[in-house]
């Protein structure tokens, strides 16, 4: 059977032309603090700024259609489509397919295994056989050709391309016990490039710090445009992350990508306060059986890096209270390095405390021809 990369499909990077979004209406207790309701506004604002700039394809169990349908109607939000489809929770960004445009046009979605980070060896819940159906379901609901990967896990969260043949990921996750044991790193590297019509694996070797997704690459380095990278980044040596950032860039400059360049790299500090569980988190929330539970005082994965694209924006995290520096100070940052985008501010502490950020939370489909998004 020929792979994607045979038939000529490869993955656009994220920068590149989206047809929309597709996201995933949060409702599992022991994610989202007391029925989601702190966090809801974040999700509100997020879906209307993808809304402003392309289509929004929201997923929502059955059980919560109406739910989901009045929080639509109140927030004033028309979804391009609502679709009913059952999963375990809302991290679109791991368990919708990845979509792949063949240079004629075709756009289709990889539907990868998807074992909850970690499966048996140190998953985050037991019961994920929704999730790892979510993405053929979406492929054959919203009319998509499918690439079957179901012999390989991989989160999308674990993964960013430039387009242009160049795939970013970290040893830590895709090398991790729970993923894919049984292949060398050479052939996973193989399976990447096979799957996603590239022909280099950039492998750094760390993540963000007690990110438990085993380091997702989304949440220390994403790429900006072909041969510019963005670095989670802190100047305090005490912090456990700075040696994780450290090993990072210097790993970035010692390589050059599948065109050859070397890379020009951004650093983009992490909040200058670790984001933290509180006693009113932890009251907040409704473990299942077999679900990796949180404690107080426990730091969270917070990185400004886990912004999304959309076709005219940037969404990005802010952390609040003492992070109010820090958040602006990334503001500022990403304006500065993507002038030709809004960036667009979003209040992300209660994301964070359901596990994951805005880019773990949503997940493009690309168009399928590169030029027809309309200027602002």
């Amino acid at each position: 059977m020929s792979t994607p990369k045979e038939l000529g499909f490869r993955m656009p990077g994220e920068f590149e032309p989206h047809d929309g979004t597709i996201m995933i209406f949060p409702e599992r207790p022991g994610s989202w603090t007391y029925q989601c309701k702190p966090a809801m506004p974040s999700f509100v604002q997020i879906w209307e700024s993808i809304l402003a700039d392309e289509k929004l394809y929201l997923v929502v169990s059955p059980e919560k259609c109406d739910e989901c349908r009045e929080i639509l109607q109140n927030a004033g939000i028309r979804p391009t489509r609502l679709l009913c489809i059952a999963q375990n929770d809302a991290w679109a960004r791991d368990t919708c397919p990845t979509f792949v445009r063949s240079a004629s046009g075709e756009v289709r979605g990889i539907d990868w295994q998807f074992n909850a980070w970690g499966g048996d060896f140190d998953g985050l819940y037991a019961d994920y056989a929704e999730d790892n159906a979510l993405a053929s379901a979406l492929c054959h609901d919203l009319g998509y050709g499918r690439f079957d990967a179901q012999h390989f896990v991989l989160e999308g969260g674990s993964i960013h391309a430039d387009g242009e043949g160049t795939i970013l990921t970290t040893e830590a996750c895709l090398l991790s016990k729970g993923r894919n044991p049984l292949l060398s790193r050479d052939e996973i590297a193989k399976t990447l490039c096979d799957h996603l019509g590239a022909e280099k694996v950039l492998w750094l070797p760390s993540g963000i710090y007690n990110d438990e997704t085993n380091e997702h690459v989304d949440n220390v380095c994403a790429f900006l445009k072909p041969g510019e990278v963005v670095l989670a980044w802190t100047d305090d040596e005490s912090d456990p992350q700075y040696a994780m950032s450290r090993a990072d860039l210097e790993y970035l400059e010692s390589v050059t990508d599948a065109k050859g360049r070397h890379l020009t790299v951004h650093k983009l500090p992490i909040p200058a306060h670790p984001v933290c569980i509180t006693q009113h988190d932890l009251d907040g929330y409704t473990f299942a059986e077999g679900e990796d539970e949180r404690e107080v005082g426990e730091r969270l994965a917070a990185s400004y890096v886990n912004f999304y694209f959309t076709n005219h924006s940037i969404l990005l995290p802010q952390f609040g209270g003492e992070n109010t520096e820090s958040d602006a100070l990334a503001v500022r940052l990403l304006q500065e390095w993507c002038p030709e985008r809004r960036v667009i501010p979003v209040p992300a502490r209660e994301l964070i405390v359901g596990g994951g950020n805005i880019h773990c939370l949503t997940q493009q489909i690309v168009q399928s021809h590169e030029k027809e998004v309309l200027p602002l």
